[in-house]
């Protein structure tokens, strides 16, 4: 199932600020990180209607991959 673009872009949003703010990261670097994430990629490929998902879930997910981008 997809989802209205334009919903999905808020979303987006929303996910990016929870991502920041747990990370304090600044809004622009939590945006590169979410648009090179797989969280990401999943969601905006329609992929196990990961868009259905809450956004402080989806915010872990991408923090779980910042946190192991880290380590590398």
């Amino acid at each position: 199932m997809q989802a209205d673009k334009t919903i999905l872009q808020m979303k987006y949003a929303r996910i990016v600020r929870l991502f920041a703010d747990k990370t304090g990261l600044t809004y622009e670097d939590a945006l590169g990180f979410f648009y090179d994430s797989d969280t990401y990629r999943l969601m905006s490929e329609g992929i196990a209607d990961m868009h259905c998902l809450s956004d402080e879930y989806l915010a872990e997910e991408v923090e779980i991959e910042w946190e192991a981008e880290k380590r590398r």
